[in-house]
């Protein structure tokens, strides 16, 4: 949960549009706007750092939009693609898809809209991280679609947080489109897109991208090696460049193999694990685990429903 701007921040650039428009000038407007996407895309741990999710899930949508907004007038601002990229993935699953999940068992209806919600949120993120792309490879979203593996080797470094971003939304999407075929054909894609990010910084962000493969791991199509051996090589590795501070690899990894697995002894231990996390350590890391550890308990409420007896 990241690049979304402080109050003092958007006050600021808010001001310096409304100076331009006053003056009537297009230079200094399209600055103007320049710097206050500059601002929205570089704001740190405002968001990050909260300890209400609460809060900060009925905050989001006003940001989002914002974002929206201004690259309306700035189609090709990389930081606001990504910032809307990672946002409407975030929001979307902290937000709406765990709604959706813990809501089921008492309303499969309402689940099943949520759930759809979440899917377009998730596209649409999907969207802003390919129109990123986009902006340092011309012509790359039309030729994902026909030759993923061979697109993909024109990204650089430079593009790892896209390429993770743009795999995060198109993964999720289809995570929650079981029944939507088209949508799950794109899977090939997504392994292009996330195997490349690994390929150029196999530990981008802290291990983000290990925490994405210890779930797509299982669901990775003719992969080399043992699945479930290769997600919990990425959950030591997500785990030791979090130095353990970070609920999420817990999470992802009781979902992901001790449920397939029918291992309800390491399932608990596992959240446990994730609960026992300080969500005051990190700072940085702060809303991600008080998310993380929400879900922790509401899998723990659940053991006897996931386990045979």
């Amino acid at each position: 949960m990241r690049g979304y701007p402080s109050r003092r921040v958007a006050a600021r650039c808010a001001l310096a549009l409304l100076v331009a428009a006053a003056c009537g000038c297009a230079t200094i407007k399209r600055v103007a706007i320049n710097k206050l996407g500059d601002s929205l895309a570089d704001s740190g741990t405002t968001y990050t750092a909260d300890d209400d999710p609460d809060l900060v899930g009925a905050a989001l949508p006003f940001s989002l939009k914002l974002v929206e907004g201004l690259l309306s007038q700035t189609p090709k601002h990389r930081g606001l693609l990504f910032t809307a990229a990672s946002g409407f993935t975030e929001y979307a699953y902290a937000f709406v898809q765990q709604d959706a999940d813990t809501l089921e068992p008492e309303n499969v209806e309402r689940a099943a809209e949520l759930r759809a919600r979440a899917r377009r949120l998730y596209l649409r993120g999907r969207d802003y991280g390919l129109r990123g792309l986009e902006t340092r490879h011309r012509g790359f979203t039309q030729a994902l679609g026909t030759d993923p593996k061979t697109t993909v080797r024109q990204a650089s470094k430079a593009d790892v947080a896209m390429l993770y971003w743009t795999a995060a939304s198109w993964g999720s999407a289809i995570s929650v489109s079981k029944d939507h075929p088209d949508l799950i054909a794109d899977q090939p894609i997504v392994e292009a897109l996330i195997d490349r990010a690994f390929e150029l910084d196999p530990d981008f962000d802290s291990g983000a991208i290990h925490g994405f493969l210890i779930n797509y791991e299982m669901a990775r199509q003719g992969g080399k090696g043992n699945p479930a051996a290769n997600a919990r090589t990425h959950f030591d590795r997500e785990v030791e460049l979090t130095r353990g501070q970070l609920a999420f690899p817990f999470v992802s990894l009781a979902e992901a193999i001790s449920v397939p697995t029918d291992n309800r002894v390491e399932f608990e231990s596992l959240l446990h694990r994730a609960l026992a996390v300080d969500p005051n350590a990190r700072p940085e890391w702060r809303l991600q685990n008080l998310i993380a550890q929400k879900r922790a308990r509401w899998l723990l409420s659940r053991k006897d429903d996931l386990f045979i007896q």
